[in-house]
């Protein structure tokens, strides 16, 4: 169910079927383990798929296997598989087979309580038909949001749509409300350029960078010159201060788009790719990157350190952005689309490199279109900041990030009083 979800969070134990097995737990690295289960019989060859080197069950096998515990335990993937269903009869024909009258009555309340009532209907109707005592009942927990919104397309595509609708309100509950579009747009934009150094020095820290207050103002002053200085050429942190640079300016004038009204989520997808190149341009006139290292999305697997959360296949990563611009674009709620966007810039980690600073980028350009003020992510609260987005990832618990966020959103705007 979790490989069919496109569910990529690394899980601390997988089963392995076997008629060979000896009932033996694996134990691996980082808690992390492998237990061989001993099946008397394989699945038929119908029940089977193969995906990237792995057999496992089909979705429809699945649905009919899995535990009514995971419905409440995993509830965003097992919508995914659910809305994936184009036909019910894959599902209905195992059920009858199997004499599965009490999964029969789980599946029907599953999909009625996603919008699929007549899958639900067909299943009572059938299996009931067939002199089967069915009783309908509903898997999901009652307090978990469940979405209703019909979404075709790759498993991506559901994946994120279903991670919105259900997260969206979590945000809200814990936001403060957004003051609105500042009627001094100049000053707000003087507050955007005041806070440069600051976060500069803040986000560039978090990644990694050894930066200084005194390099960032060497590069905003112009004084740093890789076209004379071969140790400014060669210096990783200069280059990435000067990425930095750039990219804020192109993020500042997507900002000033935005408070002369222009739909925040557009002027993002439109414009995002410019904060990139900028953002990666200096290390590639100086020749550390390639130029092939500008094209933009990522067409590589990767791998987050200390992490968890596996980004989703290269080949979902197109699917991913374009769905995410598109709940940008729908989303009526500032603090919404900052902290949403945000996180699942992170979660589809689109980009070979730079994924947090575009995040932050997106996640300011955002709060500007609620009157929000600038957010600094400052180092010394890393280790709160990434368990947050962790959290959000792996477990698909929000609040800890939107909690984080709001505090640093409210700090801020205490100060702007």
């Amino acid at each position: 169910m979790l490989l069919h979800a496109e569910a990529t969070a690394i899980p601390p134990q997988v089963i392995v079927n076997s008629p060979k097995a000896t009932g033996n737990n694996l134990s691996l690295l980082f808690g992390t383990s492998i237990y061989d289960l001993k099946t008397k019989q394989m699945p038929p060859g119908e029940d089977l798929v193969e995906k990237n080197g792995l057999r496992f069950y089909t979705a429809d096998a699945a649905l009919v296997k899995v535990a009514e515990a995971f419905f409440q335990r995993s509830p965003i993937e097992a919508q995914i598989v659910l809305k994936s269903m184009r036909d019910v009869s894959g599902v209905l024909g195992r059920l009858l087979d199997g004499g599965h009258s009490a999964v029969a009555g789980r599946l029907a309340g599953a999909f009625r309580r996603i919008g699929k009532g007549e899958f639900a209907d067909d299943i009572l109707k059938t299996m009931k038909g067939a002199m089967y005592d069915v009783r309908e009942t509903d898997p999901f927990d009652q307090n978990q949001q469940v979405s209703t919104l019909a979404v075709g397309g790759s498993p991506i595509v559901a994946r994120l749509n279903a991670i919105w609708e259900s997260q969206r309100q979590t945000v809200l509950d814990v936001f403060p409300a957004a003051p609105g579009l500042p009627w001094d747009t100049v000053a707000f934009m003087k507050s955007v350029e005041d806070i440069y150094k600051n976060d500069a020095y803040h986000s560039l820290s978090i990644e990694g960078y050894s930066v200084t207050p005194e390099l960032i103002d060497r590069v905003r002053a112009g004084t740093w010159d890789p076209d004379v200085d071969q140790q400014d050429r060669q210096n990783r942190d200069a280059l990435a201060a000067r990425g930095y640079w750039q990219a804020f300016q192109s993020v500042k004038e997507s900002v000033a788009e935005i408070l002369r009204g222009a739909p925040a989520g557009a002027v993002i997808r439109k414009q995002h790719r410019d904060w990139y190149r900028e953002l990666f341009g200096p290390s590639v006139a100086a020749g550390i990157l390639k130029p092939s290292a500008l094209a933009g999305y990522r067409n590589h697997p990767v791998y987050l350190r200390g992490s968890w959360h596996v980004p989703p296949r290269s080949e979902a990563v197109p699917d991913g952005m374009e769905t995410l611009f598109d709940l940008l674009e729908k989303e009526s709620e500032p603090a919404v689309r900052a902290v949403l966007g945000h996180w699942l810039i992170g979660y589809v980690h689109p980009y070979p490199d730079g994924n947090g600073r575009m995040a932050r980028f997106l996640m300011n350009a955002m709060f500007a279109s609620g009157g929000f003020p600038w957010a600094v992510v400052r180092v010394e609260d890393r280790s709160t900041y990434l368990a947050g987005l962790e959290q959000a990832s792996v477990h698909m618990n929000v609040k800890p990030f939107a909690e984080f966020i709001a505090e640093r959103t409210s700090w801020s705007m205490s100060k702007a009083l």
